[in-house]
């Protein structure tokens, strides 16, 4: 088949990608979480939870709010889930194998991810709802705090491949990870994660303390939908740590698509593991943190790696 006849394959595929990742990160969610209260794990009912959520809510009736900007609300999870995928188009599954491995990835992921604001904002404002603007408006606290750490570890990464490209950094690590080599820049990125994923201790634009923020008014397949949305930038950004920090897919003995996935429902556990094990904090405390602590370490983290690069 000629190239213009299956152009529609990458999308297909990166859209068959991202949808098994949220499913697995609603798996894995349900496990640790049964893991952490004590119970057992009973995984024939966590395979099966997602599907009976989803199936729960699409059959729920939707929500309205008196005069809501209703095409951008229901724009908002599909920006959302737009960027994830823009995201996890260029971080390869093996040598070769990624939607746009392009010479510039890590850049494509970081711009990628600058959106995740935009859409959290969107979702936020256009309810016509204080609970859900306040949760907008702290989303935008916090992503100013994570983006400036996540943009520096990116590139601290990069120096030892020289290279900007994804594959080329996992090509990098052959010899050794990068998680070995600048051990503070996984730690980083996975505060920056939870922060892009609204996860955990980070979990503050849909916070219990403002009803669920963003998502209050949200019911139905509209709420279905962010849920999905944001479960697909919590798998990007663990699909990029195993990338950039954990080798990829390199590994003996399975194939390399093997090992990327496994790397990757190891973030996603590490990731869920802090949701339930951590308290939410305060926005201006990580603020704070972020300020004065983050970006200071994530700068030793780059100039440590551009004396090793040198």
């Amino acid at each position: 088949m000629s190239g213009a006849a299956t152009w529609w394959l990458a999308p297909l595929a990166l859209g068959a990608a991202l949808a098994g990742g949220v499913y697995l990160t609603a798996v894995l969610d349900r496990l640790v979480a049964r893991a952490v209260a004590g119970v057992p794990l009973g995984v024939p009912d966590a395979l099966v939870a997602p599907a009976r959520g989803a199936a729960l809510l699409l059959l729920s009736p939707p929500a309205a709010t008196e005069r809501p900007d209703a095409q951008s609300w229901a724009l908002a999870p599909a920006l959302l889930a737009a960027v994830a995928a823009a995201g996890t188009a260029a971080i390869p599954l093996g040598p070769g194998l990624a939607v746009a491995d392009v010479p510039d990835g890590i850049v494509l992921f970081g711009a990628a991810m600058a959106l995740v604001m935009v859409a959290v904002f969107l979702h936020g404002w256009s309810a016509n709802s204080a609970m859900p603007l306040l949760g907008g408006y702290r989303f935008v606290a916090q992503a100013l705090s994570y983006e400036m750490p996540l943009a520096l570890v990116l590139i601290a990464v990069a120096l030892p491949a020289q290279s900007l490209a994804v594959g080329d950094i996992v090509v990098a690590q052959e010899h050794i990870w990068n998680v070995v080599r600048q051990p503070l820049g996984l730690p980083i990125f996975l505060v920056t994660a939870a922060g892009l994923g609204f996860w955990g201790p980070l979990a503050l634009p849909d916070a219990a303390d403002v009803a669920g923020g963003t998502s209050v008014e949200a019911a139905g397949s509209a709420l279905l939908a962010w849920r999905a949305a944001r479960a697909a930038v919590l798998v990007a950004a663990a699909a990029m740590a195993a990338a950039a920090f954990l080798g990829g897919w390199l590994g003996p003995v399975l194939p390399g698509p093997v090992w990327m996935v496994a790397k990757t429902a190891a973030v996603l556990v590490a990731i869920s593991a802090a949701g339930h094990l951590l308290a939410r904090v305060r926005l201006e405390r990580f603020v704070v943190v972020a300020w004065t602590v983050l970006i200071p370490l994530a700068l030793v983290d780059v100039f440590a790696s551009g004396i090793l690069a040198l």
